[in-house]
């Protein structure tokens, strides 16, 4: 028999010993520079930069794809730095999130976004020998050989 007040089932379990928080195994301040993930983040900055540079010096045949282009560029050079600052001034040690699975994602979603943002380019500067018609006795090419070769720069 139970004691009066008493109830017959067992108190609920303690959440935190079932969920504990999240490891960081990256490294915080400019140790995070020596990881494979930073060694990863710095080349997205670098070659964003880059891409946003080549594909603002040439003329926007096709503004639709080349927008595209651009804002992928420039979300993911913006995101690369927020995120790579999280880990250079500590906040990964504050913000309680799984940060390798984190880390993961956005690498993996930056890949997705840049390799349709190379697939649109790309298809932008093959179209580079099909010429656009004024009228019917001037024809230009739709991307000048410069900006071909800028084009082809920038799909790499």
């Amino acid at each position: 028999m139970l004691p009066r007040g008493a109830s017959s089932m067992p108190p609920p379990p303690n959440p935190a010993a079932y969920f504990p928080p999240p490891r960081v195994t990256l490294p915080s301040g400019l140790e995070i520079l020596r990881t494979y993930s930073g060694a990863v983040i710095f080349l997205e900055i670098l070659f964003g930069t880059i891409v946003w540079i080549l594909v603002a010096s040439t003329h926007v045949p096709l503004p639709l794809l080349q927008g595209w282009v651009m804002f992928v560029a420039v979300t993911a050079w913006f995101l690369s730095i927020v995120f790579l600052c999280v880990f250079l001034f500590g906040y990964a040690n504050r913000i309680a999130v799984n940060w390798n699975q984190t880390d993961f994602l956005f690498h993996g979603a930056t890949f997705v976004f840049y390799f349709g943002a190379f697939v649109l380019q790309a298809a932008t500067t093959s179209l580079h020998h099909f010429p656009r018609k004024f009228n019917s006795t001037t024809q230009e090419k739709i991307l000048a050989d410069h900006e071909y070769n800028i084009s082809i720069a920038a799909s790499v």
